[in-house]
């Protein structure tokens, strides 16, 4: 398959075309945003550790009969990937109160939460991602209420296969945010699973080991990141 023009450069990942409309390879960038870009830096290695830990989890959610946008990892930072029509909610699924959940509420971060909450966010930038509910989303044409439902029940799926991965490995999976879109009208798993997108804790310490590392200055991105890898069984030499 031919990678073809740019469409679209995110802030951490770009958007190409193939010479099939209905493929695109999604291209991961060194770069490292924080609040909403404000702060912007590049990591080396970040771009390949990221492709592979995408891989790597959406290969896992396949095998339990997720539907997902991936189709191979295609280089260290290119992987190929169905064109989705993107929905412009994000599901988030809090299994621990940490970050905004915290600062909203004025709960204790590390406070477990039975059963864990679901969120949705509306995909905007420019209005720093608010929070909305169901009814919103539907007032506004952003998602219908058959699609909210689907996105939501995928949602607690991945939650099921993914917290019991990464206990495996030593690792309180804290909370995530989820992208979909429609494949030839079925709601399908997008954009990427990562250290970017969630929040990891190893289960005994607490220690971080994911993107607040960057958001709070802790240091050792990567080596946070690829240590989850290997926790979890990704190779990254």
């Amino acid at each position: 398959m031919e990678k073809r023009q740019e469409l679209y450069a995110g802030k951490a990942k770009s958007v190409f075309a193939t010479d099939d409309p209905d493929y695109l390879v999604l291209h991961f960038r060194d770069d490292t945003s924080a609040f909403d870009g404000e702060r912007m830096e590049s990591l080396a290695r970040k771009g390949m550790v990221n492709n592979r830990f995408n891989a790597f989890i959406m290969e896992k959610l396949a095998e339990a009969g997720i539907p997902t946008h991936f189709e191979k990892r295609l280089s260290d930072t290119e992987s190929l990937v169905k064109r989705l029509e993107m929905i412009p909610v994000e599901c988030v699924v809090r299994n621990v109160a940490a970050g905004s959940l915290v600062k909203r509420l004025g709960v204790t971060e590390g406070q477990s939460l039975t059963p864990p909450t679901f969120e949705l966010f509306l995909k905007n930038d420019a209005q720093h991602d608010p929070m909305i509910n169901e009814s919103l989303a539907e007032t506004f044409g952003w998602a219908t209420p058959e699609q909210l439902a689907e996105m939501k029940t995928l949602t607690f799926r991945v939650n099921e296969v993914l917290k019991r991965l990464f206990a495996e490995g030593g690792l309180l999976l804290v909370d995530y945010k989820l992208e979909f879109g429609l494949f030839k009208g079925e709601i399908v798993l997008g954009d990427e699973f990562s250290p970017d997108g969630c929040r990891l804790w190893d289960a005994e310490t607490r220690e971080k080991l994911d993107k607040d590392r960057f958001r709070q200055g802790l240091g050792g991105v990567i080596e946070a990141y690829e240590e989850v890898g290997r926790r979890i069984g990704i190779g990254f030499d």
